[in-house]
């Protein structure tokens, strides 16, 4: 992971409190409000903001809150539920490459503009770094491209050689259902007009993800709301 920017650096020379940045931030991430629904949301608090400035926060502050909520991170299961979904950039369709385990936690996510046998191994490769450890076993549907994958990744010794590769609809399930809650959020922004900030963007919408389902271990300080502002400020902090 890359060297943390100072908080007080991070937020140095905005015109607005901290707190206000992180709140227009977390808000557009989790909830399915437009740009301008949050310019009249925090007008009616005080601040008066430009949708295009809030649109600048999400892409500089969505990978800093990203890198600092994940230093709390819960290690996933080595059950991994693999599969693809589809999100519009600039009219045309990417894939999004995601897991979760047998209990539904995200393993990680990687958006491609491809589908294809090195968008599959630049995924495995990712969820692997993050994790730490290789999956024992790993649940796709048919695609073939993907099952490939896995297997030339054993073949140069990327995976190990009795990792599981299993092939079932069925308890792929928890992962297509998983998908929605990132899709509904996606779905609502009318599509992206460029590829990295739909990646920037759908990293914090997985990020929100992760809090709701209890995947952040935040012992110090012992906060029970893993979604109140005090936690994120706490996050954020450089400790």
């Amino acid at each position: 992971m890359s060297k943390l920017i100072d908080i007080d650096r991070l937020f140095n020379g905005r015109h607005f409190d901290r707190e206000v940045i992180v709140l227009c931030v977390r808000w557009y991430l989790r909830y399915k409000l437009s740009l301008r629904d949050l310019v009249e949301i925090m007008a009616e608090r005080g601040p008066s903001l430009a949708h295009t400035t809030i649109m600048r926060w999400v892409k500089r502050f969505a990978p800093e809150f990203v890198k600092r909520w994940n230093r709390f991170a819960r290690s996933a299961g080595r059950s991994w539920r693999v599969d693809e979904t589809y999100v519009k950039v600039r009219g045309k369709w990417a894939y999004l490459y995601r897991a979760v385990d047998r209990a539904g936690k995200t393993v990680d996510f990687r958006l491609s503009a491809r589908r294809d046998v090195a968008a599959a191994k630049a995924f495995f490769v990712k969820a692997i770094n993050s994790q730490g450890l290789a999956p024992k076993t790993i649940t796709q549907d048919g695609y073939a491209a993907s099952h490939r994958a896995v297997r030339e990744m054993k073949t140069d010794e990327l995976l190990p050689e009795d990792t599981t590769l299993r092939s079932s609809k069925y308890l792929n399930n928890l992962i297509e259902q998983d998908h929605r809650n990132i899709k509904s959020r996606v779905n609502a922004m009318l599509g992206f007009k460029r590829f990295r900030n739909a990646a920037v963007t759908i990293s914090g919408i997985e990020l929100m993800h992760g809090i709701r389902k209890g995947q952040f271990n935040l012992t110090q300080p012992r906060l029970k709301d893993t979604t109140a502002p005090a936690v994120w400020m706490a996050v954020l902090s450089d400790r």
